[in-house]
């Protein structure tokens, strides 16, 4: 049966081997090999690059959204009063002068003090 096997692999060689000598195969084949793998934009350098295209992609698209929303935000804060007011309390810890900040901070819990309770 092997023996059998290695006939058939011998016998398509030896139909396969003229084919294989022609110049013109050679050189289609040297050059599909080169453009595969040597060349400066082989196949792993596109896959990589596709790669970074998609995720720098979906990063314009998360930035196009923080600035619609940004643009939103400077809108309203322009042109009301009371959002800047607002904003300006909570963000930036302003007061007016007869006015006192108290910030209450929540406590934060350790692993030690959980099981201590």
């Amino acid at each position: 049966m092997i023996i059998s096997l290695i006939r058939v692999k011998f016998g398509t060689m030896k139909k396969l081997w003229p084919h294989l000598k022609n110049k013109y195969v050679i050189a289609s084949l040297a050059f599909v090999i080169w453009m595969l793998f040597f060349d400066r934009n082989d196949v792993i350098s596109q896959y990589s690059y596709r790669k970074q295209l998609s995720k720098l992609e979906a990063d314009k698209e998360y930035y196009q959204m923080e600035i619609a929303q940004n643009k939103k935000d400077m809108h309203e804060l322009m042109s009301d009063p009371e959002h800047l007011e607002k904003f300006a309390r909570e963000r930036y810890l302003m007061k007016k002068k007869n006015e006192e900040i108290f910030l209450i901070v929540p406590e934060k819990k350790n692993e030690e003090t959980a099981f201590e309770e």
